[in-house]
């Protein structure tokens, strides 16, 4: 039996001219093919209420968090700040219950992007609002090259879940105006730019599976083996991981 990985989806509200009034569930393309080439069966999780995020999660064997609009800073007890973008208070509340839910069952979890940032938010850590409130700052986070162009650099963390597949570094795109700013307990930072932010954490203990990067490998499957290859191992893992709790 292929793994059922359930990715918490999004409303896109500007279809079309057309369509504009016709608000639309989805996620990235990238994602599903990404997943269906590691051998896994993906399934998207509308935004829904708190209340249905633990049968969302019994219904799957693990999660994988994806890209989006802004975590809203009311979730970790901020004002917002001018730079802030668009955020959705209902997807930020339906993903942390669902982030914790998964949590509880030490079920597998992928987050990328957005997914990074409030998988930390669910748990205590804080983000920058926009990167430029970082005080070191020196890279370009949000590219200019085209989403299948690595941009920067990554240091990787050997001994680590990333270190196994990348090695200490890696090349990535980066499209992110928001980055971790305090990490939540119970996480452990495995990745950094050249300029110092968190670019990649893991759980910090041996009996969660968590995997968080906030570069978008699902935009460079097709021409960079190390993007496809993540969504690979991911779903080994998960595999792995399910045939250890029968």
């Amino acid at each position: 039996m292929k793994p059922v990985i359930g990715i918490l989806g999004n409303v896109l509200t500007n279809f079309s001219p057309r369509y504009e009034s016709l608000p639309i569930s989805y996620t990235p393309h990238g994602f599903v093919e990404a997943l269906q080439a590691a051998g896994a069966l993906p399934v998207i999780f509308p935004i829904s209420s708190e209340e249905n995020a633990r049968q969302y999660v019994k219904s799957v064997d693990a999660i994988l968090l994806a890209g989006g609009q802004d975590v809203s800073p009311l979730s970790y007890g901020e004002e917002p700040h001018l730079k802030l973008q668009d955020t959705s208070l209902e997807r930020d509340q339906f993903e942390m219950a669902v982030i914790k839910e998964a949590w509880a069952e030490n079920k597998p979890v992928l987050a990328i992007c957005r997914g990074l940032q409030i998988f930390n938010v669910a748990f205590g850590g804080t983000l920058y609002q926009d990167v430029s409130l970082y005080p070191s700052l020196g890279v370009q986070h949000v590219q200019e090259s085209t989403p299948e162009t690595a941009a920067h650099s990554v240091k990787i963390k050997e001994d680590s879940w990333l270190g196994q597949l990348y090695g200490t570094s890696a090349h990535v795109n980066s499209y992110h105006h928001q980055a971790i700013k305090e990490l939540a307990e119970g996480l452990r930072p495995v990745g950094w730019s050249s300029d110092g932010l968190i670019e990649a954490f893991e759980s910090s203990d041996d009996q969660h599976i968590t995997i968080g990067v906030q570069w978008h490998p699902e935009l460079m499957i097709h021409n960079n083996k190390a993007a496809q290859g993540l969504f690979d191992a991911y779903v080994k893992t998960v595999i792995d991981w399910k045939k250890k709790t029968l």
